[in-house]
């Protein structure tokens, strides 16, 4: 790994002062024969161009990747500490709350729990006995009822 790094350096070095060389070739022509100047590139300033644009799209990626991918799976894990809630309010007031909301009651740390990873409103509903329920993410694309729908259903 050393030696390729040190030919990769190497070469780096030559190819600036192959560079070097050629750039002041041309700006000697151009002021012999009154041109204007030529924008000249550096090559390895064209090669660290390239690399940070290749991070800054593969970052993007990342991102929308995470956006899709991990969102559903941490609303999974949303769902399951919300089912917690619920069933820890049913023990202590005997039944499930009317509106998912009312779980939030004084605490900060509960005052977006009604809302999954991409900002939709949880759909919670009792069943007609009042002792089961139903709740579910819309998923990505915020619509009820299509296949990317989370859904816990308690019975």
């Amino acid at each position: 790994m050393i030696i390729l790094e040190l030919i990769g350096d190497l070469l780096s070095f030559f190819t600036g002062l192959q560079f070097n060389k050629d750039r002041k070739k041309r700006r000697t022509f151009e002021k012999e024969n009154n041109l204007p100047k030529k924008l000249m590139i550096n090559p390895n300033h064209i090669a660290l161009a390239s690399f940070i644009t290749l991070v800054i799209l593969f970052c993007f990626g990342y991102t929308f990747y995470q956006h899709i991918y991990s969102n559903k799976k941490n609303t999974i894990k949303e769902l399951t500490k919300i089912d917690t809630i619920l069933i820890e309010t049913k023990t202590t007031l005997g039944s499930y709350p009317e509106k998912l909301t009312d779980i939030i009651r004084n605490n900060p740390l509960r005052k977006n729990i009604h809302l999954d990873l991409w900002g939709n409103a949880y759909h919670y509903k009792l069943t007609k006995d009042g002792a089961n329920y139903i709740l579910l993410s819309k998923g990505l694309d915020g619509i009820l009822n299509t296949d990317d729908d989370i859904k816990l259903i308690k019975e």
